[in-house]
């Protein structure tokens, strides 16, 4: 990953795609990045919490990154889109004004959405990691995440961001709003989920120089723990 592009900007700007509005860092804005707006991702529990942190925090924005198809879970039942299930089932409790679905964004537009967040919320199942997570690390985002597995292994709890139980909704709302409030009592967790992103995610220093010398290792018929064994014993 290039953490040289995914890092903050202080000058930054993110325009809302078919609106006036363009967001600053010192805007109040909560983001929210799925592929596709879909249960495996949390968007539900996502969505669900949206009401509490909107009446809670009267200024705050937010921005929802993703697709209305499925990546990775079932399609919605009856031709419909989980978008639109779990919007309609909070969509009399929204201002909906504050809430911005933008669909796929363009990589620049990402970044300076990142580089705008005020609250990056990541959700997931127990599954694999997206590489949203660790854009957001690198550009310095205050992470409110679900404790699943995959999220686990990149932020700790106080330490580069904050966790929660995946199907506590009073608890992701809390977080958010928490952090919300103060966002200088939590800048330090930004700041360090973007050093462990750049030490151990960055393509150039970290990334590419492993993978270059993993093959080199192969090529040697040897790996960092001694002689490569045959392809038989290996399997077994």
């Amino acid at each position: 990953m290039d953490t040289v592009a995914a890092s903050p900007k202080p000058n930054a700007r993110f325009a809302v795609p078919g609106t006036n509005l363009t967001f600053r860092p010192r805007d109040e804005v909560v983001t929210f990045v799925n592929r596709q707006l879909e249960p495996y991702r949390g968007y539900h529990v996502f969505m669900r919490a949206l009401p509490a942190i909107l009446e809670r925090r009267p200024q705050a924005q937010v921005v929802i990154v993703g697709g209305d198809g499925v990546s990775y879970g079932r399609r919605a039942p009856d031709g419909k889109t989980w978008k639109d299930i779990f919007l309609g089932e909070v969509r009399d409790r929204l201002d909906l004004s504050r809430v911005h679905f933008v669909g796929n964004i363009p990589k620049p537009d990402f970044i300076a959405m990142l580089q705008v967040s005020s609250c990056h919320v990541y959700l997931t199942y127990p599954f694999v990691l997206s590489w949203s997570l660790i854009e957001a690390m690198a550009a310095e985002c205050l992470i409110v995440a679900s404790g699943t597995p995959p999220v686990r292994e990149v932020i700790e709890d106080g330490v580069t961001g904050r966790l929660f139980d995946f199907f506590d909704i009073a608890g992701l709302a809390e977080g958010v709003i928490e952090t919300l409030a103060d966002r200088e009592q939590f800048a330090h967790l930004g700041r360090a989920a973007r050093v462990f992103a750049v030490e151990n995610y960055d393509l150039a220093r970290v990334c590419l120089p492993r993978q270059v010398a993993l093959i080199d290792d192969l090529a040697a018929g040897t790996t960092v723990n001694g002689p490569l064994q045959s392809s038989q014993s290996s399997v077994a």
